[in-house]
């Protein structure tokens, strides 16, 4: 379960898409097989969320790790190299980025 506080220990990683509407579904299919057959069955993995906005331009992505080097091995493998590909054909670009947490505001 996605869990955020700023006393956590977990690796968070936020990565944003960009695409047309035209391609939004089909993306949203692919990263949803990829954490359905794939990433969530991966060592160190806890929990992710898909989130598209109002336009279908963008879908943002918040998951959570144990450790950096559990979300690194995960994106090194050949099997993520190869989903990666097809996802980089349905979009404009994409950025996974690692934070840690500042604050929560419940």
């Amino acid at each position: 379960m996605l869990k955020i506080t700023p006393a956590n220990d977990r690796q968070t990683v936020i990565t944003t898409f960009e695409m047309t509407p035209g391609t939004c579904q089909d993306l949203l299919d692919e990263l949803t097989a990829a954490y359905e057959e794939f990433i969530s069955k991966q060592p160190g993995f806890i929990a992710a969320g898909l989130h598209v906005n109002d336009a279908q331009t963008r879908i943002a992505n918040y998951s959570q790790w144990e450790k950096r080097e559990d979300f690194q091995a995960m994106l090194r493998s050949e099997e993520m190299r190869r989903r990666n590909r097809r996802i980089n054909e349905l979009c404009k670009s994409f950025e996974p980025v690692m934070y840690d947490v500042a604050a929560c505001f419940d």
